[in-house]
């Protein structure tokens, strides 16, 4: 359970939030003024996008002079960053329970859609959305011999033969055999070595994906399945230094893992 973050202004409403093992969020708002709306509704708009992307949910009485909105689980959301407004006015976060998130294991069969609300930069209440209808959800990482071992589960997919890693970056791909386990679990073993050759002048940032089967079209490795919006500065990874370049694992602003690799200082 989270706190608050970031400044408000007193007239703003702000919300409670909510979220359930399937992804549902339910915003419990205060300081709400319809401002003379005959419908009052909670807004969700994601940036970025012109006209607007909008969802539009409900405002009903909570008690306590506050009100409710839901987001059911079965309403998609479009992957970006969702921004909440009522009556025109920014929603600011207060209090948000997302334990239920932890180490959530959806249904294979089904697209991985996740939501996490979180405190933007600016102070308001925003939630990030994922929908993937094929998702590599990257698990425990283990360091060694010049190299980093990536356990996960394969959604929307099976592994079959001829499945490996791919690295990619640029128009430069590097690939390492994969290993297949039960109920879509996947492992596989990526050395540094490869990915810094030739001898970087640069940062050189690799993508991770799974290709399931030779021939299949390949799956980012990323992990969104957990109450984290932005992994970059939460999960940090130990380096390995070779020779003439440093290499580590890090995580995109999408929570998609990647190997940076830089030349050694």
């Amino acid at each position: 359970m989270t706190g608050t973050t970031g400044a408000s202004h007193p007239a703003d409403p702000r919300a409670d939030c909510v979220v359930d093992a399937a992804g549902g969020v339910t915003f419990d708002i205060a300081g709400h003024d319809s401002g003379g709306a005959a419908e009052p509704v909670l807004v969700l708009s994601r940036r970025g996008t012109a006209p607007a992307d909008e969802v539009r949910l409900p405002l009903t009485p909570a008690g306590e002079g506050r009100v409710r909105a839901v987001l059911p689980s079965t309403v998609e959301l479009a992957e970006g960053h969702w921004d909440a407004s009522v009556a025109g006015r920014p929603v600011r976060p207060g209090v948000r329970d997302v334990r239920a998130l932890v180490d959530r294991r959806p249904d294979r069969s089904r697209p991985v859609g996740a939501r996490v609300p979180y405190p933007a930069v600016d102070g308001r209440l925003a939630v990030r959305a994922w929908l993937r209808p094929r998702h590599a959800e990257a698990g425990d990482l283990a360091f060694g011999g010049g190299g980093c071992t990536v356990e996960g589960l394969l959604y929307g997919a099976e592994l079959g033969e001829g499945a490996v890693a791919e690295a990619r970056w640029g128009g430069e791909v590097r690939q390492a055999p994969v290993e297949g386990g039960e109920d879509g679990a996947f492992a596989f073993t990526l050395p540094y070595g490869p990915l810094a050759e030739p001898r970087p002048d640069g940062q050189r940032l690799w993508q991770l994906w799974l290709r399931p089967a030779a021939g299949a079209e390949p799956v980012r490795v990323a992990r969104l399945l957990d109450d984290v919006w932005d992994r970059r500065n939460v999960f940090v990874y130990p380096e390995w230094e070779g020779d003439g370049f440093r290499a580590a694992p890090c995580y995109s602003a999408d929570n998609e893992l990647c190997v940076r690799v830089v030349p050694a200082s």
